[in-house]
């Protein structure tokens, strides 16, 4: 993907709807052209056609949302795959800001990673870094292994360092997750006692979801950016963990 057609997408994810007409303006190139970007997006699953415009593909696929504030969360992934030294066997949980990370380490150092996200393994298939993908039931829409088998795999295999991705946090809640399988495989990493790492947009922050991650004392530290308010950090302080705010320099 060149760098037009990322900010084709971006736009679609962006807008929901952005017509053929409105895209070629905005980027300066012919109608043809951008007919051409649209039909090599569709055809490798980053966005839709329909009757003259783009419209984004459902908002949970991996993909999609891995590309909607791209550039931020490539420098969250940088800072991230900062704090993994070669040689280190690390868990990456599922969502798009771990598969950015996932493909960062895989292309920067010699290490080895656990998932449950068979988006993430596929995604490093190419690549010189060892994958052990956790069995269990398959989400097909997040693409990620769930269910009592994931949390006995957890159990048997060992790593320094767990990637999480959240849905929601409040003072109040602490982490939260929207479906109770994938929280219940994030609360079976947690109980490793690794050092438990939150890479996440400042976005979740303030949201509340049903199922509980934590309790927060086994969480390490919180990567996000700089529009998490002062009032959150100062309180995920108080809880114990390292925050590191990440300013994107786009």
């Amino acid at each position: 993907m060149n760098s037009r057609q990322q900010i084709i997408l971006q736009m679609v994810i962006d807008k929901g709807r952005v017509s053929v007409v409105e895209l070629a303006k905005l980027t300066g190139v012919s109608e043809v052209t951008i007919r051409q970007d649209l039909n090599l997006l569709e055809k490798q699953s980053y966005l839709r056609r329909a009757h003259g415009y783009a419209v984004p593909l459902d908002s949970e696929d991996v993909e999609t949302r891995m590309m909607n504030n791209f550039a931020l969360k490539r420098e969250l992934a940088e800072f991230a795959a900062s704090l993994v030294n070669n040689g280190e066997t690390v868990f990456i949980e599922n969502g798009s800001s771990n598969a950015l990370l996932a493909r960062t380490l895989a292309e920067q150092k010699d290490i080895t990673i656990i998932t449950v996200s068979s988006y993430i393994a596929h995604l490093l298939k190419e690549t010189q870094c060892e994958v052990i993908l956790l069995g269990g039931i398959y989400q097909k829409k997040s693409e990620s292994m769930v269910g009592p088998l994931t949390r006995q795999y957890v159990q048997q295999v060992h790593f320094s360092k767990a990637f999480i991705g959240i849905d929601g946090w409040q003072p109040e809640t602490g982490f939260t997750g929207r479906d109770m399988m994938r929280s219940d495989v994030v609360n079976a990493v947690l109980e490793k006692g690794c050092e438990a790492i939150v890479l996440t947009d400042s976005s979740k922050f303030g949201a509340v979801h049903p199922y509980t991650m934590g309790p927060v004392s086994r969480f390490s530290r919180v990567i996000t950016d700089e529009r998490l308010s002062d009032d959150y950090r100062d309180q995920l302080q108080r809880d114990g963990l390292l925050v590191d705010i990440i300013k994107n320099s786009a």
